[in-house]
């Protein structure tokens, strides 16, 4: 586990919220759209099924679903670091150890 400065845990801290903000307003955006947009036909007649569901809800909650969990995994494997959030690194610590 590393050990980083309070100003580096701050920092990484700060972009993995946004970043999740970021994910979490993206679905929102691709639930919207294509459930909304999607939808716009107005006599279920009309619409589209995909296994039994309109083409509307399954774009937006199945397909959403599925695509942004998969988004999420990647984020928190690829992008979040795993460190203590008790334990600090000293400040000249670090820099000797990036001399």
């Amino acid at each position: 586990m590393q050990k980083l400065t309070e100003k580096e845990r701050n920092l990484q801290i700060r972009k993995e919220a946004v970043a999740s903000v970021i994910l979490y307003l993206a679905f929102f955006l691709w639930w919207y759209f294509t459930g909304y947009g999607i939808a716009e036909l107005t006599d279920p007649a009309e619409y589209t099924y995909v296994m039994g569901l309109p083409l509307w809800f399954f774009m937006s909650c199945i397909v959403g679903f599925v695509l942004f969990s998969i988004a999420t995994i990647l984020l928190v494997k690829f992008y979040f670091k795993h460190f203590s959030l008790d334990e600090t690194a000293d400040e000249q610590e670090t820099e000797v150890g990036h001399v």
